[in-house]
């Protein structure tokens, strides 16, 4: 048995006489396992121990109870390491991305590397060496972290430097959303993250400005979309039309904006958040399903925002409501007066 043994898994040897003790690795699909199996006295399997390296429970997870019952069941040493790596062998297809440890090289390399870098930009490593998390700032102070993946050929130091000059590409469209975020009220995002290039700025009651900025050319004239109600929202848009011959690209866009429209945006300074933060007219609720409010009653004497699925649902719910083609015509349900929404999108 030892004989059979040792020759599918010369890497696996008995440390004691009695071979009751056994230590190294088994190797499947040309990757190295490390394990050591103690068996009792009478070198029974129904006692014996099994101990594992941490790749290998991780790739045992969910399965020890079969291991053990192969234990418990195998004729002899020879028929469980074989019963094993068979498990393996199903477990490893599940984890395509397990590897063998690897050389010592690979950490006296990425050792260095971190040396030339240095190891204060460092905030995480995972327990593999695979995954790290360094720290980087930019020209404006703005603090950003670069997730390396440990598989590219590249030195940290290259990826960091090119992480740098990404981040000095994108340093004056973020000038732009941070001016924009600390003088006017966002509605949307509700947490603006470094990524998102959409903000919607609150202009009065029930009235907005949704705008797009383009992060490879942030002073140009971004995508623009006013909400609220129509005898409010026309006069701006016809002055955005008008004026928009005098965008100055050497301008901010916060002060072109007001330029355009011919406005003050409410700032908090001078405003309370809640005094643009009317709750849905229908569900009674601010955010619904991270929409705000976005459609409302065209009456002056009415303007109640709703939002557009709570809306949708309830002109569709009437008898005497319409729709024409992706428009649906009806009531409003405050004051009765004629109110339309588009069709909420993706609806079964």
């Amino acid at each position: 048995m030892e004989s059979s043994l040792v020759k599918d898994n010369p890497l696996l040897i008995p440390l004691n006489k009695e071979k009751t003790v056994y230590d190294g690795f088994i190797t499947v699909q040309e990757r190295d396992f490390r394990l050591r199996l103690v068996l009792p006295p009478d070198r029974q399997l129904v006692r014996a121990r099994l101990h594992c390296c941490w790749q290998l429970k991780h790739l045992l997870r969910g399965y020890e109870h079969i291991v053990k019952q192969r234990l418990q069941q195998s004729a002899d040493l020879v028929s469980f390491v074989l019963e094993l790596k068979t498990v393996l062998e199903v477990r490893l297809k599940s984890f395509p991305e397990c590897r063998s440890i690897p050389p010592p090289q690979y950490y006296s390399q990425l050792i260095s590397e971190m040396e030339t870098l240095g190891w204060a930009k460092l905030l995480f490593i995972d327990t593999e060496f695979q995954t790290l998390k360094l720290k980087a700032e930019d020209s404006s102070g703005r603090q950003h972290i670069l997730t390396v993946k440990l598989k590219s050929k590249s030195t940290l130091d290259l990826l960091y430097s090119q992480f740098l000059l990404v981040l000095e590409s994108l340093t004056k469209f973020w000038d732009i959303l941070d001016e924009i975020d600390t003088k006017t009220w966002i509605l949307e995002p509700e947490k603006p993250s470094r990524s998102d290039t959409m903000r919607r700025i609150a202009i009065g009651n029930n009235v907005s400005i949704k705008v797009e900025v383009d992060p490879r050319h942030p002073e140009m004239l971004p995508e623009c979309c006013l909400l609220g109600a129509e005898h409010v929202v026309t006069p701006l848009r016809n002055r955005l039309n008008a004026n928009m011959h005098l965008w100055n690209p050497d301008s901010s866009v916060l002060h072109n904006l007001r330029d355009v429209l011919e406005i003050e945006f409410p700032s908090p300074a001078t405003h309370e958040k809640s005094s643009f933060s009317a709750e849905c007219g229908i569900c009674y609720s601010y955010r619904y399903e991270a929409a705000i409010p976005d459609q409302v009653c065209n009456d002056p004497r009415c303007g109640q925002p709703f939002h557009q699925a709570c809306l949708y649902e309830w002109l569709r719910a009437l008898p005497s409501s319409r729709q024409s083609f992706n428009i649906v015509f009806g009531e409003c349900p405050y004051c009765s007066k004629p109110i339309t929404v588009k069709m909420a999108a993706q609806r079964s």
